[in-house]
């Protein structure tokens, strides 16, 4: 299913109570960087309006696409960030939104079980975005 150019759900294993086996490819959003997606307010730091609205977007993204929540267990995650202009940005500056949403969105327990991390600068498309290619490397024990 397709939502402003979102394709999300293209399944690599079968679904077990809900859960996806083995991994998943998800087509979300270009995240804000992690300069935008954070505010400071005193000592407190809280999630900007920029990064709520891109958690929203990646919640209804996986809604749209049939998204499923990650069979329990530690992952291998492998992330192409498509930007849709030439404009230079620093690859390590976008994971950590990506991956906040994820977790907010109910994809996996914590981004801290992401045992093996890969981001690749991919070719420019509009509109642009990223893809996100999750397994599972090692079951809940």
């Amino acid at each position: 299913m397709t939502s402003r150019g979102v394709n999300l759900a293209a399944i690599l294993e079968v679904s077990v109570n809900g859960y996806e086996r083995q991994g998943q490819i998800l087509n979300l959003p270009y995240p804000p960087s992690v300069n935008t997606y954070y505010r400071n307010l005193g000592t407190k730091v809280l999630i900007s309006e920029k990064g709520r609205k891109y958690r929203k977007a990646v919640a209804n993204a996986i809604i749209l696409g049939n998204g499923k929540a990650m069979f329990p267990g530690r992952y291998a995650v492998k992330i192409t960030m498509h930007r849709e202009d030439k404009r230079r940005y620093d690859l390590d500056n976008v994971v950590k939104g990506i991956f906040d949403s994820l977790t907010k969105a109910g994809i996996w327990e914590d981004d801290s079980l992401v045992d093996d991390l890969r981001v690749i600068r991919g070719e420019v498309r509009k509109p642009g975005g990223c893809v996100v290619e999750i397994r599972l490397i090692q079951g809940a024990e």
